[in-house]
């Protein structure tokens, strides 16, 4: 093994924990939290009592992706899917157990249908009843459902058809649950009020004339609740609202920055979140929405992401929870007690490096073919001989935005003298629902265009461009692809990571619970098939000149994985170098360690042997 691809392992052995919900207990109690932590090189859950160690409270062959405590019970009810298909089911596992719950005959299953989709969408106040979302009713579209935890029949309480999602559970009363419900549009998201007894649905805040993105409500009470949105914005701003409508906006931070809120149950006390460039900033206050004080963050990171659950206040709004990950955390969870001059480290995952060995960002904003400024950030080695060879690491989504937080990959390469750039191309979140909207379906390869726009900034930043590689997943992954098939004599390699190789073939394949929800993004296999057929880089391969390192696996739900095996195939045709690694207990991305420390050490090894001749 190379020193870059030991280098990457040693990151890679680093754990992180998350938080996953907050005990619900009465006026001054401390409560317990319920973490995710991948001590043993998967998600399980733990429970974090004041002042002890985290003690592990499953052991299950796949990861928990969620998990929420069970009011007025020692319960919390879990999300396990079986590898990486992404069709969780939930379960009700005992907080009691003296060991942890190792198998899933342990736990008491809530849905028992593999064939289907199951998503927690909250637990009613009583303790009583679980609300989910699932396609179990024709495999398409989700539903709202409600089961009783003492064993009675599930209930379908909303059938509206789309890809409807939880947001925000259940009311304080009980009466409410709330779901997001995609529109016909691109970035287009409406809130529903769902009537627990009736099904009846209220639209608090329509926006028939503009896409717009509704967040989850924050609820304060009975039917009030505050809320971000972007309806007539740019940028999200929190306003209080009612089920009769949104009230004048509280917060506004400014036209360059989206904020999302926290509340406390009794309205009094805001936490709002301001995501500026990749970094979150949290402040408390008022219910008019006055700055009371600023959440002291030990270091500039993410409180908020795809991985990370919100911050959570405490029942009586005394005591702020989150997850911080930044550039050199890996993960871990903080209290703030309001008023406190700094906030209190709860957990200490492992990490084989001290912080200060790891790199920090430096930021730039790039031009691009049409006068659009990008946002990056450049990683760059400690100490190198001329330019370093750079890599350029492309996010998913591609609704997504790059965050400054961990990434073993990054600080891997970074360490064995390596620069990577990570841009924020168009179509990134973020940075208002414009820039959002510039990639959409056919101006998709206005966002490939950015890609060489990132190239010519390499040079001037001493960076040597002759030996710049392409890193992406997901969607990333296409703009790997993209990239060596539109732009060759830019890119020396790629690195494909369950990446999409012809738009196409990927919109007849994934699976049928997402099609039509991509095609809002990508574009219509009926109206647009010309247009994707030639955004596809597999239509261009011969083009491509470059060696390719694909990592896929098997079980991918989303991105098919015969979209690694035809470009392989079609490039090993052709005589290009290409190396194709599929994991059969995966997939979309790499969920476990042990997989991890296979494929990205040998990712780093072909970018070195490529790269520096290693």
């Amino acid at each position: 093994m190379g020193a870059m691809a030991r280098f990457v392992t040693e990151l890679l052995e680093t754990r992180s924990s998350f938080l996953a919900d907050v005990e619900p207990v009465g006026e001054g109690g401390e409560p317990r939290l319920l973490i995710r932590f991948d001590l043993t090189g998967t998600m399980q859950l733990y429970e974090l009592t004041p002042g002890s160690e985290p003690v592990a409270k499953s052991a299950l062959p796949d990861p928990v992706s969620e998990a929420r405590y069970v009011p007025g019970r020692r319960a919390a009810v879990v999300a396990v899917d079986r590898g990486g298909d992404e069709r969780h089911q939930l379960y009700l596992l005992d907080l009691e157990r003296d060991a942890p719950s190792g198998a899933r005959a342990e736990l008491t299953a809530l849905t028992a249908d593999d064939r289907f989709v199951h998503r927690l969408a909250g637990i009613s106040p009583d303790g009583t009843t679980v609300a989910f979302v699932s396609n179990r009713r024709n495999g398409v579209d989700f539903d709202l459902w409600l089961a009783d935890l003492a064993g009675g029949a599930d209930r379908l309480l909303y059938a509206g058809g789309g890809w409807c999602q939880p947001a925000g559970g259940f009311s304080p009363d009980g009466r409410t649950v709330a779901l997001a419900r995609p529109g016909a549009r691109p970035l287009d998201a409406d809130l529903l009020l769902v009537d627990v007894e009736s099904g009846a649905v209220t639209l608090p805040l329509p926006h028939p004339d503009e896409a717009a993105e509704v967040g989850a409500p924050a609820w304060v009470g009975a039917g009030r609740f505050f809320v971000a949105h972007n309806i007539g914005r740019d940028f999200t701003a929190v306003a209080g609202a009612t089920a009769a409508g949104a009230g004048a906006v509280l917060v506004r931070t400014g036209e360059d920055a989206d904020a999302d809120v926290v509340a406390s149950a009794d309205g009094s006390t805001l936490v709002v979140l301001e995501n500026r460039n990749g970094t979150d900033r949290l402040s408390w206050r008022d219910a008019a929405g006055t700055v009371l004080e600023e959440v002291p963050l030990p270091e500039a990171g993410v409180v908020r992401s795809h991985l990370i659950a919100p911050p959570r206040l405490a029942a009586d709004g005394s005591r702020l929870y989150f997850t911080l990950s930044s550039p050199r955390l890996a993960g871990d969870v903080f209290v703030h007690v309001r008023g406190a001059e700094s906030v209190k480290r709860l957990t200490r995952s492992p990490a084989p490096l001290p912080a200060e060995a790891l790199a920090l960002p430096e930021a730039a904003t790039i031009t691009s073919f049409d006068g659009e400024r990008l946002p990056l950030h450049c990683y760059r080695p400690a100490a190198h001989d001329g330019p370093p060879p750079v890599v350029v690491l492309i996010h998913g989504g591609p609704e997504s935005q790059s965050l400054l937080s961990f990434n073993p990959v990054i600080q891997g390469l970074v360490g064995a003298g390596y620069a990577v750039v990570v841009p924020n191309v168009r179509g990134s979140t973020g940075y208002g629902k414009r820039y959002a909207g510039l990639d959409d379906t056919t101006r998709r390869l206005d966002a490939v265009r950015d890609l060489a726009a990132v190239h010519a900034y390499l040079a001037p930043a001493g960076l040597d461009a002759s030996r710049a590689a392409l890193w992406g997943g997901s969607y990333g992954g296409y703009m790997v692809l993209a990239g060596l098939a539109f732009q060759p004599e830019l890119w020396a390699a790629g690195v494909d990571i369950v990446g999409i190789s012809d738009l196409v073939t990927f919109l007849e394949n994934t699976s049928d619970y997402r099609r039509a929800h991509r095609e809002r993004e990508y574009g219509s296999l009926s109206s647009d098939r010309a247009f994707l057929e030639a955004a596809s880089p597999l239509r261009h391969v011969e083009e491509i000149r470059a060696p390719l390192f694909v990592i896929h696996g098997r079980n991918d739900p989303r991105v098919p994985v015969g979209e690694a095996e035809q470009i392989a195939a079609s490039l090993r045709a052709r005589g290009v170098a290409c190396e194709l690694v599929i994991y059969e207990d995966e997939g979309h991305g790499l969920a476990r360690l042990h997989n991890r420390l296979d494929a990205y050490p040998r990712a780093a090894a072909f970018l070195d042997e490529v790269l520096r001749g290693a």
